[in-house]
């Protein structure tokens, strides 16, 4: 059965969004310090360099991972866990919302539980 997992693609674009702020914040205090502006405007730049630092290692390392977290992946049972099961179920006999029809299983649509295929992308999905 198909399941909504966390992916890594936006991950990945979260990473590329975090050197892009690095870049802008290499710019900035070079800029900002050949102008001779006032101290707060390049410790501005530094700090735009060290948050995108933080990021981008979390958002490769995250991308990267097995358990990682991030908006959606559809994948198979038996392709990996999902790291929010340990938080989110009670028991194994516990069922998320996919499992019980609310969801479409393949691109996270909202159905009712009498429909045979997903009016979003049209698969199958009364097995």
């Amino acid at each position: 059965m198909k399941s909504v997992k966390p992916g890594r693609g936006p991950s990945f674009m979260g990473g590329i969004g975090s050197v892009v702020a690095i870049l802008f914040g290499i710019f900035w205090t070079v800029s900002a310090s050949s102008m001779g502006a006032p101290g707060f405007f390049p410790l501005f730049g530094v700090l735009f360099i060290i948050l995108g630092i933080a990021q981008a290692v979390y958002h490769f390392k995250n991308a990267a991972g097995d358990n990682r977290f991030s908006a959606f992946d559809i994948t198979d049972d038996g392709e990996e866990p999902d790291p929010l099961d340990a938080h989110f179920r009670q028991n194994d006999e516990s069922k998320t919302k996919v499992e019980t029809g609310e969801f479409c299983p393949y691109c996270g649509c909202k159905v009712k539980e009498d429909y045979q295929f997903c009016r979003q992308c049209g698969k199958n999905i009364s097995q």
